[in-house]
């Protein structure tokens, strides 16, 4: 019971370093990506956050197409590198 309960303890505190890599945008990044975003004919999206310091990830972005997108964003270009449509 001592070693299952030791286990479950070490697997979940080497989980938790995993979960902080993810983050919101500053004002300013969130601007930028906004920015980006428009240009490229999105009317709205929602969540935008970093993720694992090296993408950004855009949760269910409209397209003036009238379809929605997951995206993600190079992390310094905010060129979008992926689209997938929802």
């Amino acid at each position: 019971m001592r070693v299952a309960a030791t286990a479950f303890l070490l697997v979940a505190a080497l989980s938790i370093p995993a979960l902080a890599d993810d983050r919101a945008p500053t004002a300013d990044e969130r601007a930028r990506i906004e920015a980006v975003l428009k240009a490229e004919g999105f009317t709205g999206w929602g969540e935008i956050e970093l993720d694992d310091d090296r993408v950004w990830e855009v949760d269910d972005a409209r397209h003036s197409d009238g379809k929605k997108y997951d995206l993600e964003l190079d992390r310094t270009t905010l060129a979008i590198t992926d689209r997938d449509e929802d």
